[in-house]
């Protein structure tokens, strides 16, 4: 992509912007390469738990002054964190661009963690836990990645769990912030109307003054895999179901060939083989998908429906047909074509929405050392061919590295 313009400040944060002309809106955000995985094992759901600590206090706000700083000009802000990243991010008119850009190094850089709102939070989030556990299609996603990864930080659920969550004090953010935050290993990025230099400008102004944290995060691989089945009772009226095991990492030359295989199984598509072969033929789900999540140093490919406890090994036994299918018959041409221009059309729409671009830019940069342009990402999709999309399904799909997760109504 060579429409986007790279800044980095003395102080090794870079700072990411595109522009576009025709939006009135501006996108921007934080994203530093630090996730629940970064965390130690007693730290279990700190990285999130700060994401929610940013906004109850700075240096010089109090968490009311953060929460209507942009809402009262009609923006929003948000954070997330996953397994290798958290975001700070924000959208509003770009005429308040300053405005975002200035609450978020304050958010980002400056929280104090107050005693009295870590009480409060820590309730907050022991409630969205509870939420998870009511939420069958939810705790079980969760619950499967300890069974892929086991005890490595992988496996931990990026909430932590009750007890580490109803510990945390004020020096255990301090703690994790210090570890963990290398200002070499974080971008601004940005998109909107608004010219470069004037980005440029307001990163001078409130990022460069900031103390260079340098340094690299050596993360701890994922190591042995060993496939398991495992059945948990649950009081719930439908069935559950996760399949799925270890895939590619980022910097994988097989990610984008084995992203279009996924797509192809079960994808969003209507037209995927698993919801032709399990939903429109049989109507035996109402939802039923495959997805892929790359990490680091490997990744994380699995298969999700929910059923009626009488169906299940009767709904496993398809998936498990269509996986076969994958792996002894090759895709005619025809069929190849029609994959590779229905996931470019998917990749291309997911990048009309500015605000995903700009999560884009930053992450790609983080991950990968650069942008991945569509057109690059396309070439490689081009070159996909029949016979290398078997050999991911032998090396991938293939059963006995296939692990499972169930949950049965008691």
């Amino acid at each position: 992509m060579s429409d986007y313009d790279l800044y980095e400040l003395p102080n090794g944060i870079r700072v990411l912007h595109k522009q576009v002309l025709h939006t009135k809106i501006a996108h921007c955000g934080f994203l530093l390469d630090i996730g629940s995985r970064d965390e130690k094992p007693e730290q279990q759901g700190l990285a999130h738990f700060w994401e929610h600590m940013a906004f109850k206090g700075t240096e010089k706000r109090k968490s009311f002054h953060i929460l209507n700083r942009l809402e009262t000009v009609g923006g929003e802000l948000n954070a997330y964190t996953t397994k290798e990243k958290i975001c700070f991010y924000a959208s509003l008119l770009s005429t308040h661009f300053e405005r975002a850009f200035e609450l978020l190094t304050d958010l980002t850089f400056h929280s104090v963690f107050p005693e009295k709102e870590i009480e409060k939070e820590r309730g907050v989030i022991l409630e969205e836990m509870a939420m998870y556990h009511d939420a069958p299609e939810d705790a079980i996603i969760d619950d499967f990645d300890a069974v892929v990864f086991g005890n490595h930080s992988l496996g931990h659920n990026i909430l932590g769990t009750k007890e580490s969550v109803s510990g945390f004090q004020q020096g255990d953010f301090r703690e994790f912030l210090g570890q963990n935050v290398r200002t070499n290993r974080l971008i601004f990025s940005s998109v909107s109307n608004l010219p470069f230099k004037e980005v440029k400008r307001l990163a001078d102004k409130y990022l460069a003054p900031l103390p260079a944290q340098l340094g690299t995060q050596a993360r701890t691989p994922f190591g042995h895999y060993q496939r398991i089945d495992r059945v948990e009772r649950k009081p719930i009226t439908q069935a559950h179901c996760l399949i799925g095991g270890p895939a590619y990492a980022i910097e994988d030359d097989r990610r984008i060939p084995f992203f279009m295989l996924s797509n192809l199984l079960g994808g969003p598509g209507m037209n995927s083989r698993l919801n032709l072969a399990v939903r429109e033929k049989y109507g035996l789900v109402y939802t039923i998908d495959s997805t892929y999540s790359p990490y680091t140093d490997t990744g994380l490919f699995g298969i999700y429906f929910g059923t009626e406890k009488k169906q299940v090994d009767r709904t496993i036994s398809l998936v498990q047909k269509e996986l076969k299918k994958l792996r002894t018959t090759p895709l005619g041409g025809l069929q190849l074509h029609t994959s590779k221009e229905q996931l470019m059309g998917q990749l291309a729409m997911a990048e009309e929405s500015n605000g995903g671009l700009m999560q884009l830019l930053g992450k790609s940069t983080l991950d990968l050392g650069r942008v991945e342009s569509l057109n690059e990402i396309f070439d490689r999709v081009k070159r996909i061919t029949s016979p290398e999309l078997q050999e991911l399904a032998n090396d991938i799909l293939r059963e006995d590295n296939l692990s499972m997760l169930q949950y049965l109504p008691e």
